[in-house]
């Protein structure tokens, strides 16, 4: 079932920008724009600044003898250029967004203004800790939230992202074994799992070791238990997997891991799936990061930084890095100094220099209180029933992987369905583009053959989902006619036409020449 074919392209059918058809190379609204470099002059500047003192120069013959050839453009021209590029990208504002094992979905307005709140918004992580009491407050709720629905004993709040909370949490498990006196040197990560759980293992220190999917996409326990050994430091697993799945005997694998002596990793990127219903801590897992963004609604990517808090077990508590919150007379105060730590407590360093994002905290504990637990148990369980409404809707056209299983909060597809068709997986995701849709998740998990991996996320209505799925079906039915025509040298209708993926690769064009400028004269007419 692994997929080793790569991606296919289709060299031959790659097209270029086509010839203008208009004077200025513009279609209606579609505006064609030019890089900012191509655009500025030097000499043109939006702001009226003094001249800079003269200063001697400390670079010598590392000086530049020609100008930098920064592009100058006014107020207007800068704004403009900066919209007209934003009309050209897809945002979860503009429709369904359906990447798979990487929830895009609506960002309440709601949480959008509490984080503009000046007190949050303004707010410097050098100021005073008397300045900042309430701040504080916010990370001690929120850290109380997490650690409720997760029913673990300890949070990391400065994690910067999903795979910086993975480094967190295994660095935790990594001092926890060395204060036992041990080294041990493998990690076990299932074939199914994200890729930064691998890389940040290897990242350590650690051998990985994988573990391969049993037939219907989830880890069988036997197949841990054979690689379990005194080495093995922990096991790194996703539940609900990345192939939509539930991993059922997620118990059994933890008491397996806890059996000789290691600890269990959880990727929490798909808590969204089983907020309110499961708590991690109840089946075993001492450590687990959650993607703000994708449970709690945050933007991907937190509009620049974004959050990964890490949550830990008994176990692990005292080496959750500093800074942490900790209670005395009664309010949350940071914990920032090695020197002011408890005793018992053992942390393992820093990972940041401060304490993290206040700006994702804010949204995240904005769409808590907002939906309460009740809302986020709901949340949890219509996400997990839009996956399973568009499995039924195009389960008689595309190929389901695991048709005998629930999809959690994601349905994943194999291109089986595309098999003699002449049209390819990639095929399949850039006429969605055509069709104003955002292509799913392509060629992940490998385990399943030119997976399609949908997540449609609970934030999407009725109408939406079946809109998207009556695409889907005419775009399959029209592969399964013979349509390729269709399909060819797709999208067609974006601002730019599909690459040649593989001269893009293979022969890169690294250095960019400022071409020459396009005259603006009208052609004259043929005598």
């Amino acid at each position: 079932m692994m997929n080793q074919q790569g991606r296919p392209t289709r060299a031959e059918e790659a097209v270029s920008s086509a010839d203008p058809q208009t004077f200025t190379g513009n279609a209606a609204l579609d505006i064609e724009e030019p890089l900012i470099f191509e655009i500025g002059r030097s000499e043109t500047t939006g702001v009226d600044l003094p001249e800079p003192a003269p200063v001697k120069s400390r670079l010598g013959k590392h000086a530049r003898s020609n100008p930098v050839a920064l592009p100058g453009l006014t107020e207007p021209e800068t704004m403009r250029h900066y919209v007209r590029l934003s009309r050209q990208n897809y945002a979860i504002d503009l429709g369904i967004y359906p990447l798979g094992s990487c929830t895009m979905k609506h960002n309440p307005r709601l949480n959008e203004k509490a984080a503009r709140l000046p007190g949050f918004a303004d707010i410097h992580p050098l100021q005073p800790a008397s300045t900042v009491e309430g701040a504080v407050e916010l990370m001690a709720e929120l850290s109380r939230w997490l650690l409720e629905m997760t029913g673990m004993s300890a949070v990391a709040l400065s994690p910067k992202a999903g795979a910086h909370g993975e480094l967190c949490g295994m660095m935790a498990i990594k001092a926890a074994l060395a204060a036992r006196g041990e080294t041990r040197t493998k990690v076990l990560v299932p074939e199914s799992a994200h890729g930064t759980n691998p890389a940040t293992a290897a990242l350590l220190g650690y051998k990985v070791e994988p573990i391969p999917a049993r037939e219907d996409g989830t880890v069988d326990v036997a197949a841990v238990r054979e690689r379990l050994s005194e080495d093995v430091a922990a096991i790194m697993l996703t539940n609900p997997n990345t192939c939509g799945l539930f991993e059922r005997d997620i118990v059994e694998i933890a008491e397996a891991v806890h059996e000789v002596g290691a600890y269990f990793y959880g990727d929490g990127a798909n808590f969204n799936a089983i907020m309110g219903k499961v708590r991690p801590g109840d089946l075993g897992i001492d450590a687990m990061h959650i993607n703000l963004h994708k449970t709690f609604s945050t933007p991907h990517g937190g509009g620049g930084p974004g959050a990964g808090p890490v949550v830990l077990s008994d176990k692990l508590a005292p080496y959750a890095p500093l800074p942490y919150l900790r209670t005395e007379d009664g309010k949350p105060v940071l914990v920032e100094d090695p020197g002011e730590t408890e005793t018992g407590a053992k942390p393992f360093g820093r990972l940041t220099a401060f304490h993290g994002q206040m700006g994702m905290y804010v949204r995240a504990l904005a769409y808590m209180m907002s939906h309460g637990g009740d809302g986020l148990r709901q949340a949890a369980e219509d996400a997990v029933l839009s996956a399973n409404y568009l499995k039924a809707r195009l389960g008689d056209v595309m190929t389901v992987a695991y048709p005998e299983r629930p999809a959690m909060h994601e349905v994943l597809f194999s291109d089986a369905f595309l098999e003699g068709t002449g049209v390819t997986t990639l095929d399949f995701a850039k006429a969605m583009i055509d069709e104003g849709f955002h292509p799913m998740t392509m060629y992940f998990p490998l385990v399943v053959h030119g997976a399609m991996l949908i997540e449609p996320t609970e934030s999407e209505s009725r109408a939406s989902l079946d809109l998207f799925a009556a695409t889907l079906r005419d775009l399959a039915m029209a592969a399964g006619r013979g349509e390729t025509d269709r399909f060819a040298g797709t999208p067609r209708f974006a601002p730019r036409r599909r690459l040649d993926e593989t001269r893009a690769a293979r022969s890169p064009s690294l250095k960019w020449t400022k071409p020459e400028p396009r005259p603006i004269e009208p052609a004259e007419a043929a005598e």
